[in-house]
């Protein structure tokens, strides 16, 4: 992450054009409510949502809620607890038990269902209803509500969870442009979904499993690498990477490093055999 050179003050004015008008469109969304939670994983897209909402309705008027599992790496945790401190909003870590629910666990295509419903009901049950707050949000996109494949999505409206960015007509690039002119440090943050996304359809999810792909990455951030994934495939590995990191492995040692990394990472599940570099860009989630 890095953040803007200007002012880091996520209440900051934004000039006039067309963020400002964004902006504007975001507070119409919220209609009337006076207090909201939302559902933040620290990622570009609901650190907006935050951040808009806290210049709307007044950091008070605004509960950020983080669900904590074993899918959510430690540095995204981490991360999150910054955005949140940044805006200077309550922060609420929600302790979420999908790995309790068989459904999710089957991992059969359909798991962000039942990871964002038991998200969800667990944060209207613990902060909207027990706090009195008028709605519940989440971060999807304009570009995110033309989508077909997105069974989270499906669960936020079956529990009647708002999605102001999509409301307001705000996609992906304008996210991203309002993360910067807001000063939010993660405005150029690489995605970074759930870890349960590196295990593939029909392979059942596993603590274990999530553990050795969270140490991989890791390792694979500590040689300094930003964007990537590492796929679990039992006890074979594939490593992807984004352009800047493919470019890196023309040098033999740091390929050779890059496959340490990954063999290490995973080493206290067992380890990975196998680790495979894909030749081609990381294929993002």
């Amino acid at each position: 992450m890095s953040t803007d050179p200007g002012s880091t003050d996520a209440a900051r004015p934004l000039p006039p054009g067309p963020l400002a008008a964004a902006a504007e469109r975001f507070t119409r969304a919220l209609g009337d409510a006076g207090t909201v939670a939302v559902a933040f994983s620290g990622g570009v897209d609901s650190s907006v949502v935050v951040a808009l909402a806290a210049r709307a309705l007044g950091r008070d008027g605004v509960v950020a809620v983080l669900g904590v599992s074993p899918s959510l790496a430690a540095d995204e945790h981490a991360s999150a607890r910054a955005t949140a401190a940044q805006v200077g909003v309550r922060l609420v870590e929600v302790r979420t038990l999908e790995l309790d629910d068989p459904r999710y666990v089957a991992n059969a295509g359909d798991r962000c269902y039942f990871c964002k419903h038991e998200l969800y009901t667990r944060s209207f049950a613990e902060v909207v209803r027990a706090q009195g707050v008028d709605l519940l949000l989440n971060g999807d996109t304009a570009d995110d509500a033309v989508r077909g494949d997105r069974p989270g999505s499906r669960a936020a409206a079956e529990l009647g969870v708002r999605r102001p960015l999509a409301e307001a007509g705000i996609g992906k690039r304008a996210v991203r442009e309002l993360a910067r002119a807001l000063g939010l440090a993660v405005w150029d943050k690489p995605s970074a979904p759930c870890l349960a996304s590196r295990i593939p359809v029909h392979t059942p999810v596993t603590i274990g499993d999530l553990g050795r792909v969270e140490r991989a990455e890791a390792g694979l951030r500590r040689l300094g690498l930003r964007e990537l994934r590492v796929r679990h495939l039992g006890a074979r590995a594939r490593v992807e990477l984004a352009a800047e990191g493919q470019a890196a492995l023309a040098d033999p040692a740091f390929a050779e490093a890059v496959r340490a990394a990954v063999r290490a990472g995973g080493s206290d599940a067992g380890g990975y055999d196998e680790v495979e570099i894909a030749a081609a860009p990381l294929r993002r989630d």
